[in-house]
């Protein structure tokens, strides 16, 4: 038989955390460039790139998910696929 893996959950402390790290970490960063002592256009292009560094990072996150999911699959089937070789294997059969 496979042991198949558990799929790991994270536990809701954890996820609780990581929310509001991300919301202080925005708001600091928000409060930071609206009392930067700067043009207003200055101030717009900082949160410009602060909001376009965030978004690359979750697509970034979500592609090595992806990728790292996609890899599991292959594993599992390419495992599924070894097991019923051996199961369909009989080494004292005459060829």
């Amino acid at each position: 038989m496979s042991d198949t893996p558990v799929k790991q959950q994270s536990t809701a402390a954890f996820y609780g955390q990581a929310v509001a790290s991300f919301a202080v970490a925005m708001a600091a960063t928000a409060v930071g460039i609206f009392r930067l002592d700067a043009d207003a256009w200055v101030r717009a292009f900082l949160a410009i790139a602060v909001l376009y560094l965030v978004t690359s990072a979750f697509t970034l996150a979500k592609v090595i998910r992806d990728r790292q999911e996609a890899g599991q699959i292959v594993s599992r089937v390419d495992q599924a696929r070894l097991e019923k070789l051996l199961a369909e294997h009989d080494p004292f059969e005459n060829h």
